[in-house]
């Protein structure tokens, strides 16, 4: 054979098995292809196709979500629908050689889904969720948006105008808030409920809300009362809202890029009150002034990574130049009224700035999620003020038969006080944070680390001179002039704190169908101001039996440790302690849950009895609301009750319900005692009523258990919604709270 006819024989060799081999190929496959929509029927773009436990590569969705991929022939494969903003979809198919096949199929939004599964998971917990549509319809003086938690049970509030809030005999500073899993921290230097301004927490971005009111997990903070777990929304396509009243108004705008990668959602608030302050008994030119801008950006890396941005900035100010006030008070036989002529004024700045930085990986199977969390919050608090008031306090006419009833009749005293502060804080806390969890099937492993630093730097400059008929109170030396609260202080504090927890979810089905969970966490912490190192266990078990009716009963217990932070510290003259430990909190709570229908409507009844036992406890004092500690772990103490709630559809198609709680709360301080005084004729010795007020005999009391500053023996909370029979679109929200 001659070497040309040699090489071109070759050729027709290889030709031909290389031919037979993609013959072979072609002939063993399929074609599948189809459309990827979103719960709004909208196309999903750069959604991944692959098929499971293979390493064909996969292929993406375009603009329009439209995709076609080759799959092996005649055996069955799983195609997967990946990506990292949806939930994972899969779809077992077998088709025949050269078969063309249509697949189309819908996904979820992660942060939007609200499937059976996850009720039922939040279910075992002693966790609440909180639809979000509900909080923009609360009607209420604050517009905040912890005002839906209000009319839930075990819940407080005791001023309009202040968004804090007590749980279960707590007080302000004992519960947790999270926003995308970042801590919020409280503002330090606030006084009362017209200072507060805005929450951190922007109703319009909100997309879910879990909130519990003790017995939560460990993967929680270390708080004595309650947690508050807030996620801001992932957008799925441009938006915007935009409202406004006399007391202000709100702007947010959202979106979502072509490729799905990248969303953004901002947000900005200004809020006054000044007309709602117009109506108190203290008349003066009210300047309040509140604004507030927050941004949440996400951006998919298309791989298993994912980069989060959550940032914060406001601007709070509150001005007052008082003119006036005149408050009665008394009884039907003495009453009395207090004028009081003002001059100065108060200027109050709080400026907050926070940026938090989040890198989130699943896995392909989204058995593994990682987060890792940075983040920086700074606090920027100033109060100035020198107001003098010039009070009367004067006698009324209480006869009704007389032409000058309610007039002035006698004057009872008059008298000056002068109050003062200058007082400036600056905060800053820095956060290094890992969480962690891994699924499969009924069992979940959870895990996390957090390391924060904290800088206080505090002047403090406050006193208060009280002048009556020309003399100065309290009266130690005729000579001198003392003043009464004074504080003088430069603190700066910087301490560093590590805590952890590890915690394993557990649930089973038995033979008879009746479903067993079970949370089992432990918390570790360490602060190394004070040295201490603390370590908690928290359980959670469930039960939901087979029966006819869908009834679920829970248990729940655990060491809750708290421990303190800068203004537990400081006691009412500005020392710092730092020796001062955690307070403790060890609760018991025994809850069921019933789902029911009436009207044909779905119905739940809500009933919890608790009991927190509270150890190293350190007193306070509640002035509208501003805390003064203490700073000494000093009492021991006790919260117990009951809380119940029922929710459902009054009226079809809008939720509402009814809270009722029953709270007894105590506490008892350490020596602490008062004694009683005696005349010569043996009666107690009563200051303005006792004629002869020399005492020749005392006794000593030591009260022992008192009601805490949180004590409210019954709390009743109702939000009900209604619309116009015929015009739907015309809605009532009544918001009732009684306490």
């Amino acid at each position: 054979m001659k070497k040309g006819t040699t090489k071109y024989f070759k050729f027709l060799v290889i030709s031909f098995f290389l031919t037979s081999s993609f013959s072979s190929i072609a002939q063993n496959t399929a074609t599948v292809f189809g459309k990827i929509t979103d719960s709004e029927n909208e196309p999903i773009e750069d959604i991944s196709i692959s098929i499971l436990g293979s390493s064909q590569a996969p292929v993406f969705t375009n603009k329009n979500g439209q995709y076609t991929y080759t799959i092996p022939a005649d055996k069955e494969v799983i195609i997967v629908f990946y990506s990292l903003s949806y939930i994972q979809q899969q779809r077992a198919i077998q088709l025949k050689e050269n078969e063309k096949f249509e697949l189309n199929t819908g996904m979820v939004f992660k942060n939007q889904i609200k499937t059976v599964e996850v009720t039922d998971a939040n279910r075992f917990q002693e966790i609440t969720r909180l639809d979000p549509i509900n909080i923009t319809h609360i009607p209420t003086a604050s517009q905040d948006f912890n005002a839906i938690l209000f009319t839930l049970p075990g819940v407080s509030n005791r001023n309009e105008l202040s968004s804090s809030y007590s749980v279960r005999g707590g007080n302000f500073d004992e519960n947790l808030v999270y926003v995308n899993n970042i801590e919020i921290y409280r503002p330090f230097l606030v006084r009362s409920g017209q200072q507060e301004g805005l929450s951190f927490i922007n109703a319009d971005l909100v997309s879910s809300v879990l909130f519990s009111a003790g017995g939560f997990e460990a993967k929680y903070g270390d708080k004595m009362s309650s947690v508050l777990d807030v996620q801001y929304r992932r957008p799925r396509k441009f938006a915007g809202t935009v409202s406004g009243s006399l007391l202000g108004g709100n702007l947010h705008l959202e979106g979502i890029t072509k490729s799905n990668r990248l969303t953004w959602l901002i947000g900005g608030r200004y809020k006054t009150n000044k007309y709602l302050l117009g109506g108190l008994d203290t008349k003066a030119n009210y300047k309040p002034s509140f604004t507030d801008v927050q941004a949440y950006i996400t951006y998919d890396l298309r791989t298993d990574w994912e980069i989060d941005f959550l940032g914060y900035y406001a601007n709070n100010r509150y001005q007052i130049v008082p003119e006036n006030r005149e408050t009665d008070f008394g009884t039907l036989n003495q009453a009395l009224r207090l004028k009081i002529y003002f001059d100065g004024q108060e200027v109050d700045k709080f400026t907050t700035m926070m940026g938090a930085l989040s890198t989130i990986y699943h896995n392909h199977n989204e058995k593994l999620n990682l987060k890792f969390i940075g983040s920086a919050y700074k606090s920027k608090e100033s109060e100035a003020f020198d107001i003098q008031g010039q009070y009367y306090i004067d006698e009324l006419e209480t006869d009704f038969g007389k032409p000058n009833f309610g007039d002035i009749v006698a004057n009872r005293g008059v008298g000056t006080y002068l109050d003062h502060a200058r007082t400036n804080l600056i905060a800053y806390i820095f956060t290094a944070e890992h969480k962690g969890s891994y699924t499969e099937r009924r069992k979940q492993l959870l895990w996390g680390v957090k390391y924060n630093n904290e800088m206080i730097n505090d002047k403090l400059s406050e006193w208060k001179y009280v002048d009556s008929a020309g003399f100065s109170l309290p009266i130690i030396d005729p000579q001198q002039i003392v003043l009464q609260d004074v504080v003088k202080q430069k603190i700066n504090i910087s301490s560093n704190r590590i805590s952890g927890y590890v915690q394993g979810n557990l649930s089973k089905e038995t033979k008879d169908t009746s479903i067993v969970s079970s949370t089992l966490g432990f918390r570790a912490n360490y602060w190394d101001l004070n040295k201490q190192a603390l370590f908690g266990p928290r359980a959670t078990f469930g039960l939901k039996p087979n029966w006819k009716r869908d009834f679920l009963f829970k248990f729940s217990s655990g060491y809750y440790y708290q421990p303190p932070f800068y203004r537990e510290l400081r006691d009412s003259r500005g020392n710092i302690n730092y020796n001062i430990k955690a307070q403790t909190s060890i609760h018991f709570v025994l809850s069921s849950d019933y789902n029911f229908k009436a009207w044909k409507r779905p119905f739940k009844f809500i009933a919890e009895a608790y009991y927190k036992y509270l150890d190293n406890i350190i007193p306070y004092e509640v002035d509208n609301v501003r805390i003064r500690y203490s700073a000494k772990n000093n009492a021991k103490g006790y919260a117990t009750g009951i809380d119940m709630k029922v929710n459902g559809e009054f009226v079809k198609g809008l939720e509402s319900w009814a809270s009722l709680s029953f709270l007894e709360t105590r506490e008892d301080i350490k020596d602490d005692f008062y004694h009683e005084y005696y005349n010569s004729e043996g009666e107690k010795i009563v200051p303005g009523y006792t004629f002869n007020t020399t005492a020749t005999d005392s006794v000593r009391f030591e009260p022992g258990y008192i009601p805490r500053p949180t004590d409210q023996r019954v709390s009743f909370g109702l939000f009900f919604q209604d619309k116009m029979p015929g015009f739907t679109d015309l809605k009532m929200h009544l918001n009732l709270l009684f306490g």
